[in-house]
């Protein structure tokens, strides 16, 4: 059985209708006066002026039931439509914490779909939905796999919203933990990225990581369910976590995949996020995928029906003005500063404008790959220096802040700057790649609990994602993030459930830096978002590009 897709183009003046091929169907559409195919855009279009025909071509496909479903893509609608007309919760629940309305709606559309992303935005309690469907389920044992900085706050969850005792899984229990599950101890595990194939493969058989050459641990086949928070980790088919995770989640009868941004640079992020939850063939395959939903420069196309085919199989999503009806506002402001060190810039700059050279003359593919990298370090290089030259202005600011007894978050990108910050305030808490899990929870619990700690840095991959900061309502970026979808994502560590208060961003902009380019790449971000956004892999390129296009316009090269 058929679906069609109905679209009205007012531009070309036709309809466009898309389905899976049938002989019926083609014989009766090729009829129409003005109906031809569109070989590029693998769809049928019609002049406005057969509307009559299209309707007897629809009608003749309902009458000999050759289609399940006319989607009136026109019609679909919006965000908010589509989240208020989801299913309320319908079994009995045990929890600790009453869920919201829309927490029940999204928990029954998990327990519905079975594998499926939680795409709520930031902060509306995706680990609790999670959690409440596993308990609901009862599909144990679970294994949740996320950021090692929430290992700590994902083991709390579930003690705190259904009472259950969660293992983190490290050295000391590598060999036995599943005894815990066979005595009826422990039933959910939980371990981070770097980690799944210390814990979740027994061996490769060929030093190529592919699903093919990856043997389980033959533990993984006792779990029922499979949590993937900040899923969009996995979008990228290259990394070996996205491959094990693939493997480890084959099977399963429930797999959550959570993340409030599935797609950052194109559509084609979500191809192996699909392929993990087992649904990629629900739209055709990874080819046919990339056929229809990853064309022209942006690699994104036909949004509409990919939003409507998403919404109905394995995804939702649920903004925060949706639902949240009582969270104070968030605004961003970006405070223009001059750097102190702009002579160490110009230098930098100009040693940045030579490899430029170097790499706008490369003609063999490999020097020129070589090249762009080397660029990119440059180009880090410049980040690094502009970030120094507003140090005076961020610690002013700082002051400003805590010394009238407000609570203060700060996000740096390079290590070297949170180190300058807590040199400058020495009691300030900090969460870096460089703490321990058990530092960085002890920073965000003295930042949360007491009224004397008013001042934690953070870095973004590190303190970015997960984390509830929201005793503060303040937030400094001394640096800009790679993409909009960072910095969304570490603006709502205090933009969340549990904030009483109007949340300010405050972005410090160094004029006539590298931050010129690095912000018109995050403001078109937000311009073009889509029906999902997010992440972070090719922003880099995105740089580059821009960095390149700003010096050829300056003629400087």
């Amino acid at each position: 059985m058929n679906e069609i897709y109905l679209c009205e183009n007012p531009t070309e003046g036709c309809y466009e209708l898309r389905f899976n091929y049938a002989p019926a169907l083609a014989y009766y559409i090729q009829k129409i006066p003005s109906a031809r195919y569109d070989q590029d855009d693998r769809c049928w279009r019609v002049s406005n002026h057969h509307k009559q025909f299209l309707h007897e071509f629809l009608d003749f496909a309902q009458k000999r039931k050759l289609t399940a479903k006319i989607v009136h893509l026109n019609e679909l609608g919006d965000a908010q439509s589509m989240a208020d007309s989801m299913d309320d919760l319908r079994q009995p629940y045990n929890l600790k914490l009453e869920p919201y309305d829309y927490q029940k709606k999204g928990i029954q559309y998990m327990l519905d779909h079975k594998r499926c992303f939680n795409g709520d935005d930031m902060g509306l309690g995706k680990t609790f939905q999670a959690i409440a469907a596993v308990s609901i389920s009862r599909a144990y044992p679970c294994l949740v796999v996320c950021p090692a900085a929430m290992k700590v706050t994902w083991q709390r969850e579930f003690m705190k919203f259904i009472g259950k005792n969660a293992m983190i899984l490290d050295n000391s229990n590598r060999e036995t933990w599943q005894n815990y599950y066979i005595t009826g101890t422990c039933n959910v595990f939980i371990t981070n990225y770097e980690s799944v194939k210390k814990f979740c493969v027994e061996r490769m058989l060929a030093e190529r990581v592919t699903t093919k050459n990856i043997v389980l641990d033959r533990r993984m086949a006792m779990f029922k369910t499979i949590i993937i928070d900040e899923a969009h980790r996995c979008k990228d088919a290259s990394t070996h976590w996205s491959k094990y995770l693939e493997c480890i989640c084959k099977g399963k009868e429930y797999v959550f995949l959570l993340t409030g941004t599935p797609v950052v640079i194109s559509n084609e992020d979500l191809i192996q996020q699909l392929k993990i939850m087992g649904r990629i063939d629900d739209f055709g395959g990874a080819r046919r995928f990339r056929e229809r939903y990853c064309k022209g420069p942006t690699k994104s196309s036909n949004l509409s029906e990919l939003n409507y085919k998403l919404w109905s199989i394995c995804y939702f999503r649920r903004e925060k003005s949706f639902v949240l009806k009582e969270l104070p506002e968030k605004t961003r402001q970006y405070l223009s500063v001059d750097i102190t060190n702009r002579r160490e810039y110009e230098i930098a700059e100009n040693n940045l404008l030579g490899y430029l050279k170097t790499y706008s003359k490369a003609d063999n593919e490999t020097i020129k790959r070589a090249a762009r990298a080397t660029v990119m370090v440059q180009i880090n290089v410049l980040r690094s220096i502009a970030a120094k030259g507003k140090l005076n202005e961020a610690i002013k600011f700082i002051h400003d802040v805590i010394d009238g007894g407000n609570k203060l978050i700060v996000f740096a990108f390079h290590k070297a700057i949170i180190d300058e910050i807590v040199k400058a305030f020495p009691g300030t808490v900090t969460v870096t790649g460089r703490d321990s899990q058990d530092a960085k929870q002890a920073s965000i619990d003295a930042f949360q609990n007491d009224p004397d700690c008013q001042l934690i840095a953070l870095n973004y991959k590190s303190g970015g994602v997960g984390i509830t900061l929201t005793a503060a309502s303040r937030a400094l970026f001394i640096e800009f993030p790679w993409t909009s979808a960072e910095c969304d994502q570490s603006e709502s560590r205090c933009h969340r459930n549990g904030q009483k208060d109007n949340v300010n961003c405050y972005y410090l902009y160094a004029k006539n830096t590298i931050d010129d380019r690095v912000l018109e790449v995050i403001q078109q971000e937000r311009k073009n978002a889509g029906i999902v956004t997010g992440a972070i892999d090719m922003a880099d390129e995105r740089i580059i590009d821009k960095t390149i296009s700003y010096y050829k316009d300056k003629k400087l090269m």
